[in-house]
C-alpha cells in the first residue's frame, strides 16, 4: 500500500501525488503550493478530492491514492491505487473527445460534458497500482 502520508506532495519529476484511502476519518490539507498553484486535498476511505486554485481537478469514490499526476494541454496521466473499484471524475476541456487507457489497455473514447467533467470506472485491487491515461483524441 503506497498511500501519501503527507496527503499531498510534489515529486522530483514535477508531478503531484495525493490521497490516503486508508484513513477512517476525513482529513484535508489546504493551501499547499506547487509551482505557483495552490492545492487543496480532502481524503479518506470514502472519497478523495483534489482542487487547484479553487477549481475541481480530481475526485474518486471510494477514496484512492494518486501518484504521478501529470496535467498537460493534451490531457492527464496518473497511477491510482485503492482498496476497491473506483469511480473517478476529472475536470478537462468541455465538449472534447478523450481516449482513455487503463493499465495499457484502451477503454474507448469519451466526450466531456458542458462542464468538462469526465467519469471513468477503474478496477482496483488492494495494493495494486493502475496506470490511467486520458488524452485528447
Amino acid at each position: 500500500m503506497s498511500v501519501v502520508s503527507e496527503l499531498i506532495r510534489k515529486e522530483d519529476d514535477g508531478t503531484v501525488s495525493f490521497g490516503d484511502y486508508s484513513l477512517s476519518a476525513k482529513t484535508k490539507l489546504d493551501n499547499f503550493e506547487i509551482a505557483g498553484d495552490v492545492y487543496k486535498v480532502k481524503t479518506f476511505k470514502e472519497i478523495t478530492k483534489l482542487e487547484r486554485n479553487g477549481m475541481f481537478v480530481y475526485e474518486s469514490v471510494p477514496g484512492t491514492t494518486v501518484t504521478g499526476l501529470k496535467v498537460s494541454e493534451n490531457g492527464e496521466s496518473f497511477t491510482v491505487e485503492g482498496e476497491n473499484d473506483a469511480q473517478i471524475t476529472l475536470e478537462l476541456e468541455e465538449n472534447t473527445d478523450y481516449n482513455i487507457c487503463i493499465d495499457g489497455k484502451e477503454a474507448g473514447t469519451f466526450t466531456t460534458n458542458l462542464g468538462g467533467k469526465l467519469s471513468v470506472s477503474v478496477e482496483l485491487e488492494n495494493g495494486k497500482a493502475v496506470k490511467v491515461e486520458v488524452l485528447k483524441a
